[in-house]
């Protein structure tokens, strides 16, 4: 069923260990670390962003571009928008996919670009809220 809300206890084989919540959505698993705000759902999904983010993660060679500048070599997971997207900018390529407004970021180094604050909560019936 569409975004049922299961406990990760009930389906070991989720690989999501130490994560409270799961649920299924659009032929996939998400968990509360999926932050994904509902405007940009369709964005990232699309061809033209996955595109963009394969060919920059190959361009910065796969390493976390913020650790790079310190002399640590670690594999960067999450290419973020410097300026952030919304609904007024996210179909403007000049922001959502222009390779200057992107870096390539460890998941540390992606929560210190955002000021180290959650950007979810878990309601009491265990479903991810986008804040």
């Amino acid at each position: 069923a569409a975004n049922t809300a299961i406990n990760v206890s009930q389906r070991a084989d989720a690989g999501h260990k130490g994560r409270k919540w799961l649920w299924w959505d659009s032929g996939r698993y998400w968990t509360e670390d999926d932050r994904l705000k509902e405007f940009a759902r369709a964005f990232y999904k699309g061809k033209a962003w996955q595109n963009t983010r394969k060919a920059y993660v190959k361009r910065v060679g796969g390493l976390c571009e913020e650790c790079l500048k310190q002399g640590i070599y670690r594999a960067g997971e999450i290419v973020h928008h410097k300026i952030e997207l919304t609904p007024e900018n996210i179909n403007d390529p000049a922001i959502s996919l222009s390779w200057d407004n992107l870096i390539l970021l460890c998941r540390d180094c992606h929560a210190k670009a955002h000021g180290n604050k959650k950007r979810y909560k878990v309601d009491e019936f265990g479903r991810v809220i986008v804040k």
